[in-house]
């Protein structure tokens, strides 16, 4: 993860291998040069409960190796598993686009990309979910 720049926003607070920061009263922009840096934006944070779909229940664990909470080959076996199967129900091209990045970056060992393919899915999840509560 080496060159990342978070842009942050005022009071915008970031976790960076498990230490929160708050960014101060201005923007601001910080270059992470740390190779493989745990790095989360609390604002784009999933809490437990909130983890209630299957695109939100992959991105939680990813979230949950960046905070640091969840290490291992068996997290990356479940996360790998978990883009498998949203394959099976995101067949659409550009669906399937982001889970090859996400699949790649967990490979790579690069969770904060897997998360951020994962989590450009979640529009195309609600858009899903809301015609299936229509039919």
């Amino acid at each position: 993860m080496s060159g990342l720049v978070l842009k942050l926003g005022p009071h915008e607070r970031v976790l960076i291998n498990g230490a929160v920061i708050e960014n101060g009263e201005k923007r601001s922009r910080l270059a992470i040069m740390t190779p493989n840096a745990n790095i989360l934006r609390l604002r784009d944070a999933i809490h437990p409960e909130q983890a209630n779909t299957p695109v939100r229940r992959v991105c939680y664990i990813a979230q949950l190796v960046l905070s640091g909470d969840a290490e291992g080959d068996e997290v990356r076996l479940q996360l790998l598993r978990g883009i498998e199967q949203l394959s099976q129900a995101l067949t659409d091209h550009d669906s399937r686009t982001q889970l090859a990045i996400a699949s790649r970056a967990v490979l790579e060992d690069q969770h904060y990309q897997a998360l951020k393919a994962l989590r450009s899915l979640l529009p195309r999840e609600e858009r899903l979910l809301a015609a299936a509560g229509r039919a």
